[in-house]
């Protein structure tokens, strides 16, 4: 046996034949438990087993650097911290109901959103979801992995403090300015993304213990980091004294720009969070687990006390450094100059934050990214290969830290993205919740010429109602790329993009859907198994409605993570 083999690595012959033609990547034919036979699919886009549904009560996405920051942002446009606090509570709360309201659904459906996402929008135009969402969180995770570097920097600058001679102005720095890039950058970028490479492989049944690492590590060095801050600065500092410098409608407008913003930092999960809901535990009686609904008072309560410590912290960092840190890491690297207990400290300052960023890469974009090309590409891809691509597109080939340095119209393209998401998210509600009553036809989400399929794969109610909510605002994300003339309607609308999309896009869809029922669509229960489809006697614990248990024993449906080998 070669050594290849014993590894569960390809053969030189595999390798070979891989170099030279598309087909020798093909995946093995599987044999789902819902799709019909002529479909090509993969176990990972099928309902997930009871085995594998291992999830409870979870929370790591709230507490990273972009939550920490959120606050700051919204003082240094010109409002107080009065106005950011009732800001962020408000701006979660109204995202937080369409993650509970989809996150339900995923829960109850065991399916990810690159499946869920067919029901309301046609077999063949949810591709267009799916790519949208994939290329969004392909560069989002780019975006995070560049902002994660700098905790490795600082790490390493904490064991070698030589190290940051090859940074900016340093001796030994020997990229361009025009690069976007230093030396010492680049290279903790790298190890950055060969650390979280093999961490973003983790089945997603396994993340739980990641994610409790994660949920320690994170609050405890953020209230330490408030707690060293405030003793520094002998209290909160100079920002909750610090005026608002707008007044009046300019006011009235720019708090309705925050908290759309702050909504929109959610967007994209509200979108597809049933690929992580999905795996949640089922109760004792076979019934959906409803512990996601925790999130609705969870979320706004976690993130608000996330932006006041960064608030407090910032407001320390003027007294103490003589500026305002807005990123907690610049705050961790200032502690580099104050001796080994100082270098010491913002090691495992940074390690925590490292965490954050990976487990926030985890969650919000590898998987997302990796379900959506399984989805696109079945034959070819699967979750492990597909997290594998995402990392490699977003953190080579996007350049990411290129973006970071000198793409503004770039990165306001993409911050207006949620002109896009927004209306998804509704719309994936509205179909589930008020049109079919949360009842769904499983094995119909894998057939194109299921009842999903509508008119040539297109639900025109959902075409309409995207329209609807995406248009208006199409002026205001033109004039934020490269500032064309505008009316002063569309720049407020554009204000408040997010919320407007999302309950345009549930008014619209769910009054279409009403007022012309798609009949064939409409079923009185839920059907799980394809023994229902096919007319035979379901078994016992394959119940039409209610109970989700037999579709995952049909054709042997238990689904054992994938070993390494058989990903490459």
């Amino acid at each position: 046996m070669s050594l290849t083999s014993k590894a569960g690595l390809p053969s030189r012959d595999t390798i070979r034949k891989r170099c030279t033609t598309l087909e020798a990547w093909a995946l093995p034919k599987q044999e789902s438990t819902v799709a019909p036979e002529y479909v090509w699919t993969n176990k990972d886009m099928d309902p997930v087993p009871i085995s594998d549904q291992t999830w409870d009560i979870w929370a790591t996405d709230v507490i990273n650097l972009g939550t920490w920051e959120t606050a700051s942002s919204i003082i240094q446009v010109g409002l107080t911290w009065r106005d950011a606090i009732p800001i962020m509570a408000v701006g979660t709360l109204c995202v937080a109901i369409p993650v509970v309201l989809n996150g339900a659904m995923g829960a109850h459906l065991h399916v990810p959103f690159s499946v869920i996402v067919r029901s309301g929008f046609g077999y063949y135009f949810a591709y267009f979801c799916i790519a949208s969402r994939c290329i969004l969180a392909m560069f989002w995770l780019g975006i995070q992995s560049a902002n994660g570097a700098l905790a490795v920097q600082i790490m390493i600058m904490a064991i070698w403090p030589s190290f940051a001679s090859y940074d900016w102005g340093g001796p030994n720095n020997t990229l361009p300015k025009s690069g976007g890039i230093s030396t010492s950058g680049m290279i903790a970028y790298f190890l950055f993304w060969i650390i979280q490479l093999p961490l973003l492989l983790i089945p997603p049944t396994q993340l739980r213990y990641l994610f409790i690492v994660k949920l320690i590590a994170a609050p405890v060095t953020a209230i330490a980091t408030l707690g060293y801050m405030v003793h520094k600065a002998g209290g909160g500092g100079a920002i909750f004294s610090q005026p608002g410098t707008v007044t009046g409608d300019a006011k009235t407008y720019l708090w309705l720009s925050c908290t759309s913003s702050v909504t929109g930092v959610w967007a994209t999960l509200a979108v597809n969070v049933a690929d992580f809901s999905r795996y949640a535990k089922g109760r004792a009686d076979g019934k959906p687990n409803h512990a996601q609904y925790v999130q609705l008072p969870a979320l706004p309560i976690l993130f608000t006390l996330c932006g006041v410590l960064g608030v407090i912290t910032t407001s320390a960092s003027k007294v103490v450094y003589g500026e305002f840190y807005w990123n907690p890491l610049n705050i961790v690297e200032q502690w580099l100059k104050n001796g080994h207990a100082g270098r010491a400290a913002a090691f495992f300052a940074a390690l925590s934050w490292f965490i954050a960023q990976v487990g926030t890469n985890i969650t919000g974009n590898s998987i997302s990214a990796a379900n959506d090309l399984c989805v696109m590409a079945p034959k070819y891809i699967n979750i492990r290969r597909g997290c594998v691509i995402a990392a490699v597109v977003s953190c080579w080939v996007m350049v990411p830290w290129k973006i970071l340095s000198d793409a503004e119209t770039f990165l306001s393209f993409m911050s207006g993205y949620s002109v896009f998401l927004a209306p998804m998210a509704g719309i994936i509600a509205a179909d589930y919740w008020l049109v079919k009553r949360r009842h769904i036809d499983i094995p119909a989400l894998y057939d194109p010429h299921g009842r999903y399929r509508y008119i040539y794969g297109v639900n025109w109610q959902g075409l309409v109602a995207f329209l609807t909510a995406v248009c208006p605002n199409l002026p205001g994300l033109a004039n934020s790329i490269n500032g064309i003339s505008i009316s002063a309607g569309a720049k407020h609308l554009y204000l408040f993009d997010w919320l407007y999309g999302f309950v345009c896009s549930v008014v619209v869809y769910t009054a279409l859907s009403k007022i012309f029922p798609t009949k064939e669509a409409l079923i009185s229960k839920s059907i799980y198994s394809l023994e229902v489809v096919e007319g035979k006697e379901a078994s016992p614990d394959r119940d039409v409605e209610g109970e989700s248990r037999g579709v995952f024993e049909k054709r042997g449906g238990h689904v054992d993570a994938v070993d390494v080998g058989k990903v490459f």
